[in-house]
């Protein structure tokens, strides 16, 4: 019997978080993408439909809290629980109540915390067994986004756990300061994706392509999961943002050797109960002693996802990797709680 599951994440629906502070333009970006040909069976999971401006696009309200779009997509209007509202959709696609869809995208309040649904998205066995997280896309604007990094506790979080980062307005603004806050989420979230969209206009293709994910590879691309991390640049111009942020770090460690199975789950077990409030967000690949394929971790904040083993290594490379985003918790803090849990016997 494997000790870990195998990875199925190619056979199930992606499921993306859309998040960004108010007024960042996730309503424009929302509206835009469901034009689009290839947005079609799509389930979008939103607060409250006149809120994001979807009105135009309503053709046909189905009992309940579901409407069905012109462009094909399906729309359900969050009244409480996500996981109830997700398993609704399931049981009316199965019903043929509504069309069938193949993606879900959950457009979180511009004050939200991105990092609950996070959380929801890996405890919940309902969305684990059919839904896999493929991206946390964050709008970012770039007339009043220096700001809000700097004001509101809720934006820097949405900036520090997204996937993907969308800067909006820039055409409002001097490059210069385009520039500026590039600078900033690249030292903030350096694991990220950056694009500039203006008025919403991207096409899915573009938004979607290149996650970690492939079902042509039928799992994940090991190389993209957990990636190392270039070196830092030197913003010495931007030390005052730069020390605003300090509290929020990305960094990794690596491990040249196989490690004990054992050892890690105690050492995670023991970061989760001691210091989860502080991991914002975690996600590794293992090489482990007995094992021949890569282990895949992922975590945020207090719950984590199942170790998962993956199809192989990409490369004869085989190293592990675990890629932290903190708050609070420093490289050195946990490099020395790992070498406390490593240095007892087994």
């Amino acid at each position: 019997m494997d000790l870990f599951a195998k990875d199925r994440s190619a056979e199930k629906l992606p499921f993306v978080l859309l998040t960004g502070f108010l007024g960042s333009g996730k309503t424009t970006l929302l509206s835009k993408l469901l034009g689009h040909a290839g947005m079609k069976g799509s389930a979008v999971v939103i607060n409250e439909i006149g809120e994001i401006g979807l009105d135009h696009h309503l053709v046909e309200r189905v009992e309940g809290e579901v409407q069905l779009l012109q462009s094909g997509c399906v729309c359900c209007t969050l009244r409480g629980d996500l996981s109830e509202a997700l398993r609704k959709l399931l049981i009316r696609r199965q019903r043929s109540e509504i069309p069938e869809f193949d993606r879900v995208l959950v457009e979180t309040t511009g004050l939200a915390d991105p990092a609950p649904i996070l959380q929801l998205a890996l405890s919940d066995p309902l969305i684990q067994h059919y839904f896999r997280i493929e991206a946390t896309i964050a709008t970012i604007d770039a007339v009043n986004g220096m700001h809000q990094l700097d004001a509101h506790p809720e934006a820097l979080k949405q900036a520090a756990l997204a996937d993907r980062l969308l800067i909006t307005k820039t055409d409002l603004v001097q490059a210069a300061e385009v520039e500026r806050l590039m600078s900033r989420l690249a030292a903030l979230n350096p694991l990220a994706w950056r694009h500039i969209v203006l008025h919403g206009d991207i096409a899915p293709e573009t938004l979607f392509a290149g996650g970690p994910v492939d079902p042509t590879r039928k799992g994940l691309d090991v190389s993209r999961w957990a990636p190392p991390l270039a070196r830092a640049h030197d913003h010495a111009h931007d030390h005052e943002w730069l020390d605003r942020d300090r509290r929020i770090r990305t960094f990794s460690i690596e491990f040249d050797a196989p490690l004990d199975w054992p050892t890690v789950a105690e050492w995670l077990r023991a970061l989760r109960a001691g210091a989860g409030e502080g991991i914002l967000r975690l996600k590794g690949i293992l090489d482990l002693e007995g094992e021949t394929r890569p282990v895949a971790i992922h975590g945020v904040h207090h719950v984590f996802h199942p170790p998962v083993a993956l199809a192989a290594w990409p490369t004869a490379e085989r190293r592990s990797r675990i890629v932290f985003i903190t708050q609070d918790l420093t490289k050195e803090m946990i490099e020395q709680s790992w070498r406390g849990f490593a240095a007892q016997p087994s």
